[in-house]
């Protein structure tokens, strides 16, 4: 009894704390759970929250993740939303953490979990092979 209890903890543990090795295709969401844009401009800031889901989409380390949110809210500042640019901020630093199963949190292209780490040399080829066609522009 205590053998099998051992035995499916093991099991648990393991799953949780395996990494995926391949990435499923992009997708986009647009800003997940917040508008694309304003009532008079629906897609104002659409791209830059598909290039952020990009960065999402593939993950990698804490940094790379900061500097992703970072480039959110400059882009969508330099579209003249600074303030909703720093609502997009505090909610991606909270709601686009890699330790939650959404499907927005980061490294969501990999099964869950996928915490923080950087990419092998196989995971970025899978990377650059499933975005070849992929074109992201500035707003």
């Amino acid at each position: 009894m205590i053998f099998r209890i051992l035995m499916l903890i093991t099991l648990l543990l393991v799953s949780c704390f395996t990494q995926a090795d391949t990435i499923k295709p992009f997708t986009s969401d647009g800003c997940s759970a917040f508008p694309d844009g304003t009532f008079e401009q629906e897609s104002l800031w659409l791209k830059c929250c598909q290039r952020h889901d990009f960065d999402y989409w593939q993950g990698g380390t804490y940094q790379q993740r900061l500097a992703s949110d970072n480039r959110l809210e400059m882009c969508v500042s330099q579209v003249g939303e600074p303030t909703i640019a720093a609502l997009m901020l505090a909610g991606v630093r909270v709601g686009g953490t890699p330790y939650l199963p959404t499907s927005f949190r980061w490294g969501y292209g990999w099964s869950y979990p996928r915490l923080y780490g950087v990419l092998s040399a196989e995971e970025l080829n899978q990377v650059t092979r499933l975005s070849a066609h992929l074109r992201f522009t500035k707003n």
